[in-house]
């Protein structure tokens, strides 16, 4: 016989995994849009090195941040888990896999930035190369970082269907956010096939907006999880 749980201890859990979710969008936003915004060139290597070395601090302050949000959303997928699991163990447990994997590609595309501030600072042996060079070797840099978040992205959207699943089938939260984000995890696969198969997706108006129902869907969920908590197990929607 399954007890009811107690609405206290859900709500505790729910906005423990509406914090780690808040803290994993926010941390998302500066490493993956304030800080590129300052420190890219769009597309002019020389702009491009200018503004990495005018903004240093930011640019280190950007991979520091991302490296901690890709460390602790490996603690997000076990309270959704430990919240959502009741209602098929099979589908959680393929949320909380699909959500790990995308950790070890994450980090890894760091090592990319990492040697941008090699090639940037001051080396003795870089001395071997000219500006324009060096300035070859940052984009060359840039673009393998951005392979690998694009890999990464894969399994960024596919988590996200069967935590969907579990939010439509559970009852906890709004059906809407379940849908949003399966929905979402589509849109990830549907914008990396897009950028890979594609000639000129990104240069198409639609582009930017491909993945907006996952923000939609994850902001929504963790804003939820936050104010409103989720409603206990066994008690009707």
């Amino acid at each position: 016989m399954v007890m009811d749980e107690s609405p206290r201890s859900t709500r505790r859990l729910a906005r423990m995994a509406g914090a780690a979710y808040l803290v994993n969008v926010l941390a998302g936003i500066f490493s993956l849009m304030v800080v590129p915004s300052v420190t890219g060139g769009h597309g002019d290597p020389a702009a491009t090195v200018r503004n990495i070395l005018a903004h240093e601090t930011l640019y280190r302050a950007g991979i520091a941040v991302a490296l901690f949000c890709y460390v602790e959303f490996l603690l997000l997928p076990l309270l959704l888990y430990r919240l959502l699991g009741a209602v098929n163990r099979s589908a959680a447990a393929l949320m909380v896999v699909l959500a790990v994997v995308s950790v070890p590609p994450s980090i890894a595309s760091l090592t990319h930035k990492l040697d941008v501030l090699t090639l940037l600072g001051h080396v003795s042996w870089l001395h071997a190369y000219d500006a324009g060079q060096l300035q070859a070797q940052v984009m060359l840099q840039l673009s393998g970082y951005a392979s690998a978040l694009l890999v990464a992205q894969v399994f960024w959207g596919l988590w996200l269907i069967p935590l969907g699943w579990l939010v439509v089938r559970s009852g906890r939260l709004p059906r809407l956010l379940g849908y949003l984000l399966v929905l979402g995890g589509l849109s990830y696969v549907a914008d990396f096939a897009g950028q890979l198969l594609v000639d000129g997706y990104g240069d198409m108006s639609f582009a930017g907006y491909v993945t907006l129902p996952a923000a939609l869907g994850e902001i929504g969920t963790c804003l939820w999880l936050l104010v409103m908590g989720a409603r206990p197990r066994h008690q009707p929607a």
